[in-house]
């Protein structure tokens, strides 16, 4: 016979207190992680701010606006945190915390932008070409960064190139599977592989090529040079092996250039940014440096001093400014304009398309499945967690830049996070600025709500690194066992599983409780069934609620069975984490357990309860 309610919940008090005092001394075990159990979206309309309810395909035509992050249903704690911990690493944060002198972060869902901060400075140092060192200007001549401020984009000139290169396969001028001798025959020097590389190939950086030669000091002029990269021998089998390489993208300029008869950069001011509005955006040409730049690095090598409204990249920059892999400067508010485009599936908020929605999907879809780890789509990349931190998807999509740019879409919640930095002035040997990219996406992500499963509040981890973080609960376990069950949504990394236990002997000892997960039914989506007999629970990416149950043994004759949910995260990275809902223990019909008729059923360190 199970005893008195408040018994019960005497004694649970106190073992369960004994649990989480400990909770954080307990080894952690290595654990397989359990695969996804259903993957795919939700058709129909899904709401606004919300993570657990993604987009099946496109937003539709929107002109961005600003508001606040409420009026689109996101939370916007979260996001004070990011801007805040980006702030603090410029120069108007403590020292020991500076990644870049400057920075603009902003934010957008749903075609509203509901943050945007400027911070820093855009030029800290000086230095005359011939310089070896750069001299901190006083701080009367110091410049900051304002929203208005152009920043050098780096590699993430290369998503205007490849827009460049599918807006030619859409008029005919381009056939992706075609090989690139076709269009550009001296690309044929180098070996006879080279005549087997195609366009793309290219576009998925498995063309084969070394990832950099250094043109500007190889080569005279800009015609050379771009002769010189097309003509480069390979370094393995075409489509053998995935290898970022700027080589690739040149070739793609010339590529555009040689069909269009026009420049990079016209072509690109023409299709791509004059149709979107983004007046702020271009190349950096010989006679024409961008005004209002945020400066780069003091170059020594070639003796340039501190680069500023120039393009910060060498062969770039010895390429008249105009090339495949870099040159192109913007602001935060022209990317936002861009991100805003292709969430909308390549069309504008006034209907101007520069992209049919399925360009823009090819270009947001994993090319490179052969290759784990290096997802690509037809130039963007995806699904990369070292950057895109809680938002990390397959149908998340992005790219960053040398120095110290970013831009990620988030296709399933229809978001975008654009973080502007120039981490290279005055040194490219500076720390990387990783870190404040990943508070920016894992921000956002946080922001994207996920409420409860069922009653008025549920339980969530929270984005620590390196933590241990349990949430507990005791029952009266008969001998013959009960079965748990509850609600999850769990997207974490391969290497952070929920794993469930239970204890018979107060917490000495613990043994994985085996689940069984399926999507749940209302989410829309058919998804299959995953046995974790190991007690663990691991999903990337994945954006929906699970139904778990599992087996637990029988309790102690003389006390309670602890059961207890345990969320370890490791230095580096996380998913947007675990919520727990619903949580239910019964007995051949009997309730031992309902948390949502006694939520103090459930203690926790390091989860806190949502709404």
């Amino acid at each position: 016979m199970s005893r008195p309610l408040a018994v019960r919940r005497g004694r649970r008090a106190a073992v369960l207190g004994t649990v989480l005092a400990c909770a954080l001394v307990l080894p952690s075990t290595a654990v397989a992680a359990a695969p996804a159990p259903g993957a795919g979206d939700v058709g129909g309309e899904a709401p606004a701010g919300r993570f657990d309810v993604p987009l099946a395909g496109f937003l539709p035509p929107t002109s961005l606006r600003r508001g606040a992050p409420e009026e689109v249903g996101l939370d916007p704690a979260p996001l004070r945190d990011a801007l805040a911990e980006v702030a603090e690493h410029s120069a108007d944060g403590p020292a020991d915390a500076r990644l870049y002198p400057g920075s603009v972060a902003l934010v957008g869902h749903r075609g509203v932008v509901v943050a945007e901060e400027a911070h820093g400075l855009a030029v800290q140092y000086a230095g005359e070409p011939g310089a070896t060192t750069a001299t901190e200007l006083p701080g009367s001549e110091q410049v900051p960064v304002t929203t208005a401020t152009r920043f050098d984009m780096a590699s993430v000139s290369k998503l205007f190139t490849s827009i460049a290169v599918m807006q030619q396969v859409e008029a005919g001028r381009v056939d992706l599977d075609a090989r690139v001798v076709r269009y550009l025959p001296e690309f044929e020097v180098g070996g006879e592989a080279k005549s087997r590389v195609t366009v793309r190939q290219l576009l998925t950086h498995t063309a084969g090529f070394a990832p950099f030669v250094p043109l500007w000091s190889l080569y005279p002029d800009r015609d050379s040079r771009v002769r010189g990269a097309l003509q480069q021998p390979l370094q393995s089998e075409p489509g053998t092996a995935y290898v970022y390489s700027d080589l690739s993208m040149i070739s793609l300029g010339a590529l555009v250039e040689e069909v269009t008869g026009e420049r990079l950069d016209t072509v690109v001011r023409d299709g791509i940014t004059a149709p979107l509005g983004m007046d702020d955006t271009g190349y950096a040409t010989p006679g024409a440096p961008v005004e209002g730049a945020a400066a780069t690095e003091l170059q020594v090598v070639p003796p340039r001093g501190v680069v500023r409204g120039e393009v910060h990249d060498e062969n770039a920059w010895s390429l008249d400014g105009v090339a495949g892999h870099a040159g192109v400067f913007s602001t935060a508010e022209d990317m936002a304009r861009l991100a805003q485009a292709l969430l909308s599936g390549g069309v504008a908020g006034d209907g101007t398309r520069v992209l049919r929605e399925s360009s823009v999907r090819r270009l947001v879809t994993d090319e490179n499945t052969e290759f784990p780890g290096d997802a690509h789509g037809l130039g963007f990349e995806l699904d990369q967690r070292w950057y895109m931190d809680g938002l990390s998807s397959a149908r998340t999509a992005g790219h960053t830049g040398f120095t110290g740019t970013s831009l990620v879409l988030d296709l399933a919640s229809g978001s975008f996070a654009v973080l502007l930095t120039n981490r290279v002035h005055p040194s490219r040997d500076g720390g990387s600025v990783n870190p404040a990219r990943r508070a920016l996406a894992r921000g956002l992500a946080q922001a994207l709500r996920v409420p409860p499963r069922v009653g008025d509040d549920a339980w969530s981890t929270q984005p620590v690194d390196a933590t241990t973080q349990v949430l507990a609960t005791a029952v009266d376990s008969p001998p013959r066992g009960a079965v748990l069950s509850f609600a999850a949504l769990v997207d974490v990394e391969a290497t952070d599983p929920l794993v469930v236990e239970s204890s018979a002997d107060g917490g000495v000892t613990w043994q994985r409780v085996p689940l069984r997960a399926r999507t749940a039914p209302e989410q829309g989506v058919v998804g299959r069934v995953v046995h974790a007999r190991d007690g663990a629970l691991a999903a990337h990416g994945h954006r929906t609620w699970w139904d778990v149950t599992g087996r637990l043994p029988a309790g102690p004759s003389d006390g309670d069975l602890l059961v207890r949910w345990r969320y370890t995260t490791d230095a580096l990275y996380q998913g947007r984490g675990v919520v727990v809902d619903d949580v239910r223990v019964e007995a051949r019909g009997d309730v031992l357990l309902d948390a949502e008729a006694d939520p103090g059923a459930l203690v926790a360190d390091g989860w806190v309860r949502t709404g």
